[in-house]
């Protein structure tokens, strides 16, 4: 028998690392679970530390070790509890273990997903903005400490399996076209466009295909979700703007695909469910069972596919931009997205005024080189600054 897998989750309570420990619990003879992160839920990693038993877990503060520690006790578990953002690198780039699933969301994700690139992990990459923010210094890490690189989004994903096996990333030696992304158009694709402005946090959070956390389903809703899966195509697959499309399939069955300069398109399908391409990247050459019940052609009544409207979408004709401007402004615009997306969910701006924020920002801040973290971090803090002092004008 091969020697399990020791797998490290970071963000094990979110819906990436819930299904991930899905996965897990039906392949308990391959893979084991080295660490647990969660920022403060601690009851529901408690829970996780009683199933999966791993050797460590991190939370974000003091506080919520002491709160955990106490559970534990009471538990009569003996697992080391670390927290803070150090303690994420930390366990993503340990010697035991082998895989992280990098699961954070947003810009506190980066620290520890660079940590695990550079540690020469197997990066099991859910956190888009770890390109977004820092491309060429997160795939410079890649390839510099052989470490391996999955994506783990399902369009990514999908991409990855369409691509011929060897890739080199050189698009044009495999004959590649174009890359297409396939969009939900979330909740409010038909919605009258004059009716956005009274849109809801709740009826933003509401997808119609898939599970996800608030600030990811609001993502969805404006399409700046897909917006940011362009530039993570983009460093991914070392493919230009130019050569990525976005459709929109409401029914969400097609993941993604890769048009070739034959006429070929190859086109990835399944059931809408995070296990599939988590299986696909834990087991990876390898296939596993994920899961999830196979599609049912027969049950796919049609497949429908449209153009994004940008008047509808212009968080995606945003994201377009910023990818082409370069330099730090994919990171100016996720700093200002995420500060504006929490605004609207705290009920401080109207839906609507989140993409005309987000413009505003990347009107007002200038674009520099980013070449390390403290200069993409310092990037990402005057950009909330900014971001913040807007939406306090907007909100008196």
């Amino acid at each position: 028998m091969k020697n399990k897998q020791k797998i490290c989750i970071l963000g094990s309570t979110g819906s990436i690392g819930v299904s991930t420990l899905d996965v897990i619990s039906n392949h308990l003879d391959r893979y084991q679970v080295f660490a647990l992160t969660a920022h403060s839920q601690v009851h529901k990693l408690a829970a996780q530390c009683v199933q999966f038993r791993p050797e460590v877990v991190v939370v974000g503060s003091a506080t919520a070790a002491a709160e955990l520690q106490i559970i534990l006790r009471e538990k009569k578990l003996h697992i080391e509890i670390m927290y803070g953002p150090q303690a994420l690198c930390e366990v993503a780039s340990a010697t035991k273990c082998d895989v992280v699933m990098a699961a954070i969301v947003g810009a506190a994700g980066l620290p520890s997903s660079l940590a695990a690139a550079r540690a020469g992990k197997k990066v099991l990459l859910a956190n888009k903005e770890a390109l977004v923010m820092s491309g060429q210094l997160f795939i410079d890490a890649i390839h510099e400490n052989g470490a391996t690189l999955l994506p783990i989004d399902s369009e990514h994903n999908a991409i990855f399996q369409c691509l011929p096996r060897h890739y080199n990333r050189c698009p044009q030696e495999h004959g590649i076209h174009k890359i297409i992304l396939t969009a939900s158009g979330g909740p409010f694709l038909s919605r009258n466009l004059a009716s956005l402005d009274n849109v809801t946090p709740a009826e933003a959070v509401a997808h119609p295909n898939w599970v996800m956390g608030r600030k990811i389903s609001v993502d969805s809703a404006t399409m700046m979700n897909k917006g940011l899966e362009v530039i993570e195509a983009h460093w991914l697959f070392n493919t230009p703007a130019e050569q990525i499309e976005v459709l929109i399939h409401p029914q969400s069955v097609i993941h993604s695909m890769v048009s070739y300069l034959d006429g070929s398109v190859l086109a990835q399908l399944g059931n809408p469910d995070m296990r599939t391409p988590i299986a696909y990247g834990l087991a990876y050459p390898e296939r596993i069972d994920s899961g999830v019940a196979p599609l049912d052609l027969t049950k796919v009544m049609q497949l429908n596919f449209q153009a994004p409207d940008f008047k509808r979408f212009p968080c995606l004709e945003l994201a377009y931009s910023a990818l082409k401007i370069g330099q730090s402004a994919p990171t100016i615009l996720n700093a200002s997205n995420e500060v504006a997306v929490q605004a609207f969910l705290d009920g401080k701006i109207g839906f609507r005024m989140i993409d005309q924020i987000i413009a505003r920002v990347m009107d007002r801040l200038p674009t520099s080189e980013v070449d390390d973290m403290a200069e993409i971090f310092e990037c990402d803090q005057k950009t909330r600054e900014l971001t913040n002092s807007m939406i306090a004008l907007v909100a008196a």
